[in-house]
């Protein structure tokens, strides 16, 4: 890959690849593969990862809204789209579309069976969740017989699958409270399947309840942060491949004198002579202020310099002291061998957090 002269987020599509191949190495070959890909993919293009791997014959994505989906309707996406996150007023635009609702109240479904009869649709497709203990979005089971009540009285829809969302799956101190959340769905699904008299599709793990719960594949899994190389778990860690690469440059190097302050609100104060180096990205870009001040860091020639003074708007700067460097030399900010999780970590927050706060001002390049 080619030294970067400016800011950029590479994005290497053999490892998305890769990704998916090893999560589909753990499941049953019948069971079908949902990939989010909301938040423009997790911080890196939504649309060029979904050609991806549409190419790769994934079954279905799943993003939060119903722009997102649009975005990608437009770029001829052709699979199946699940809208985790549907608003009402969005309802006509998903049939247009043919995206397919997640229904998640009792509102909501009243809502969405009004537009798809006003609509003239027969045997549209939606989505039901439930709610199992994430206590966020879906149905409580004591709703099952309601949900099934208002679908007797219509044809416009039909439910293609029945869904709900594990909480802690990477956390091995809630394995009984997975467990529960499983036996929960598993009894829900029953009673549903029962009364429906046709078995939709069953769907309930995430990355870490593939990794960690079999039991819990059943007809679909839906893999987020796995595809873009983060499984929650060091061990499992090293089986992915971070998909992304976020790079710099460093613009100017200074000479800091003992007293000299620094930066914004003179938050950093030289308590000895040092060497400083300003790079070309900052908080518009998704580098948190609380990185600045010595928590956050990034790599120069293969050694760590830690960010001080308050991060700016379009800048940084770090303390290069003892690194041999020169301006126009690339910067890391996080990639494969500096994992965007251990920079997360420097402010006690998560890989999720990190990536998909990425600008979508810096620009994208892509490696097959």
């Amino acid at each position: 890959m080619l030294k970067s002269q400016e800011t950029i987020l590479e994005i290497d599509l053999s490892a998305l690849k890769h990704n998916v191949t090893f999560i589909k190495s753990k499941l049953k070959s019948s069971t079908k593969f949902l990939a989010v890909v909301k938040a423009y993919a997790y911080g890196s293009d939504a649309v060029e990862i979904a050609k991806y791997l549409e190419d790769l014959n994934v079954d279905y994505f799943a993003v939060a809204y119903t722009n997102e989906a649009i975005s990608l309707r437009d770029a001829g996406i052709k699979t199946p789209i699940l809208v985790l996150h549907p608003q009402p007023e969005k309802f006509k635009l998903i049939i247009e579309r043919c995206l397919e609702p997640s229904i998640y109240s009792q509102r909501v479904l009243n809502e969405f069976i009004t537009v798809a009869e006003k609509q003239k649709q027969y045997n549209y497709p939606i989505h039901i969740k439930f709610n199992t203990g994430l206590n966020r979005l879906g149905f409580a089971e004591a709703e099952a017989e309601t949900i099934l009540n208002s679908l007797k009285t219509t044809e416009a829809i039909k439910v293609k699958s029945l869904f709900s969302h594990l909480a802690a799956s990477e956390d091995v101190n809630e394995k009984d409270f997975t467990l529960n959340q499983i036996k929960s769905f598993k009894r829900i699904a029953k009673k549903m399947i029962d009364n429906l008299g046709y078995q939709p599709l069953l769907h309930q793990s995430n990355t870490s309840g593939v990794l960690n719960y079999p039991e819990a594949h059943f007809d679909m899994v839906r893999c987020g942060i796995g595809l873009y190389g983060f499984g929650n778990n060091p061990e499992i860690n090293k089986n992915l491949k971070p998909v992304g690469t976020l790079k710099t440059s460093i613009s100017q190097i200074h000479t800091i004198k003992k007293g000299d302050s620094l930066g914004y609100n003179r938050a950093f104060i030289a308590n000895e002579d040092i060497k400083t180096a300003t790079l070309p990205i900052g908080h518009a870009d998704g580098i948190n202020r609380l990185f600045g001040n010595g928590k956050g860091f990034v790599f120069i020639n293969n050694q760590k310099a830690f960010i001080i003074g308050n991060v700016c708007m379009d800048m940084i700067m770090v303390d290069v002291t003892t690194i041999s460097c020169k301006e126009g030399d690339e910067v890391i900010v996080f990639g494969p061998q500096h994992s965007a999780e251990s920079l997360a970590e420097s402010i006690n927050s998560i890989s999720y957090e990190l990536l998909t706060s990425v600008s979508q001002r810096i620009k994208r390049v892509f490696y097959r």
